[in-house]
């Protein structure tokens, strides 16, 4: 058997994370089994096709890290890896609802919260080198880095929208949902 690791790139934003648990759990169909998630890419081992569920969760929370892998681990949850605050969990495929981590939109919805105030706390960063720059003589070199810096801000304004508008489809579902 193959032990070669065997890399695949693909692009998900935040606000997609139900398309790549999808993904990755094709990719376990197709016996190639997530090792390590990176930024784009993605490095996985060859073995048995299996029937396997991937759930992403986003938490960036290092006092609490360790209760928060053990809650999961006691639910059977395998951690897989982390990036950038997204923790990958899988298991083996069961047909119930402990193939969940989430059990309602509610809770979905607190996820894309968190992400949102992690973008939050880390737009500041970028606030005093746009002051920076702005105050500074323009030259070629400060006009790149200021183009850089607004497309750096357009991109937060772009996740806020496409993760607000995942919260909107959530509450929305849980609403019909409730109604039924």
């Amino acid at each position: 058997m193959n032990t070669k690791p065997i890399h695949r790139t693909k692009w998900f934003w935040g606000w997609q994370d139900d398309k790549e648990e999808a993904w990755l759990q094709e990719m376990a169909r197709q016996g190639l089994h997530l090792k390590s998630p990176g930024l784009g890419s993605y490095t996985f081992t060859q073995g048995e096709p299996r029937e396997m569920v991937y759930r992403l969760d986003f938490l960036n929370d290092a006092k609490n890290r360790a209760s928060y892998l053990q809650l999961f681990q006691d639910a059977d949850w395998e951690h897989v890896g982390e990036l950038s605050g997204w923790h990958y969990w899988r298991k083996a495929r069961s047909g119930t609802e402990n193939d969940e981590i989430f059990t309602d939109a509610d809770s979905k919805i607190q996820k894309y919260r968190r992400l949102i105030n992690y973008l939050l706390v880390t737009l500041p960063i970028y606030i005093p080198m746009y002051i920076v720059v702005i105050n500074r003589k323009t030259g070629i070199i400060e006009t790149i880095v200021l183009v850089a810096m607004l497309l750096i801000l357009a991109l937060y304004g772009f996740f806020f929208i496409k993760l607000q508008q995942r919260i909107n489809q959530l509450k929305t579902q849980s609403l019909c949902s409730k109604e039924e």
